[in-house]
């Protein structure tokens, strides 16, 4: 799809690593022009040096809980690249504890940046997108927690859950605008917030590495985590104009744990 989306201006929140740095390095070989957008600096400034050109602009201090820290970052990204046309909505965090031992303030937390980050953003962006009309883009990265449960990380799965109903809803509300609205939901991915539980595992429980992660690639029927870039390339087709009218949808990669009815 080189070069499918020149013109584009996409904003990919989380882009400093994992997922979200494998939709920005997709979104930039079909063309599109990508603000980089998370909390810190640095790795974001990593991955905008190994991709070419002008392609990448570096949007830091990007907090998704905070609508000064949104609207000053969106400023400077429509200053280099002009209006916001694809947004992903991919910052997120999944902290783990049984149900009775989570705090309110994990609680509030979660859904602040998992659920309610996604509002922010989306409602400072919503503008751009539908003065762009046909052809924008939001697409957020849920979670195969927003299809189905899982035991300890109630939080998410209740924000991820959120999530999948905001798309919804907002897929309704924009279709006649010519804005598409699609979830993107993962199962467990290889990414740096999966090599992190597996330390932990590894480190409370004394069990091998190889054991840790076969915890999570159990419920994966073909074994295994799915791949950043599996996901990438599924925001890539919802972005390219082929998938038009794929509209309200919630897509689970995740080697047939979940399946729609």
């Amino acid at each position: 799809m080189s070069g499918t989306l020149g013109g584009h201006h996409a904003l990919v929140t989380g882009a400093g690593s994992g997922i979200g740095a494998a939709i920005a390095r997709a979104l930039v070989g079909a063309g599109v022009r990508v603000t980089l957008a998370g909390r810190r600096r640095e790795p974001l400034d990593a991955l905008a040096r190994d991709l070419p050109g002008e392609s990448a602009f570096v949007a830091d201090g990007f907090d998704v809980t905070d609508a000064s820290a949104i609207a000053a970052g969106l400023e400077k990204a429509k200053a280099a690249f002009g209006p916001v046309t694809i947004l992903v909505n991919n910052a997120g965090e999944a902290p783990s504890a049984p149900f009775e031992k989570t705090s309110l303030d994990m609680w509030s937390h979660v859904l602040s940046v998992d659920l309610t980050g996604v509002f922010n953003v989306t409602q400072a962006v919503l503008p751009d997108l539908k003065a762009h009309g046909a052809g924008a883009r939001i697409i957020n990265i849920a979670s195969t927690a927003g299809l189905t449960g899982y035991a300890y990380v109630a939080a998410y799965c209740a924000a991820k859950h959120g999530v999948i109903g905001l798309t919804r809803a907002l897929a309704l509300e924009l279709a006649k605008k010519g804005v598409t609205v699609n979830a993107v939901c993962p199962g467990f991915t290889d990414t740096p917030i999966i090599a992190r539980s597996i330390a932990e595992i590894v480190a409370k429980t004394g069990r091998s590495e190889e054991q840790a992660l076969a915890e999570f690639t159990k419920t994966n029927p073909q074994g295994r985590l799915i791949r950043p870039e599996e996901v990438a390339n599924t925001v890539l087709w919802l972005a390219s104009p082929d998938a038009g009218s794929i509209n309200g949808q919630a897509i689970a990669i995740a080697g047939g744990e979940v399946m729609a009815g």
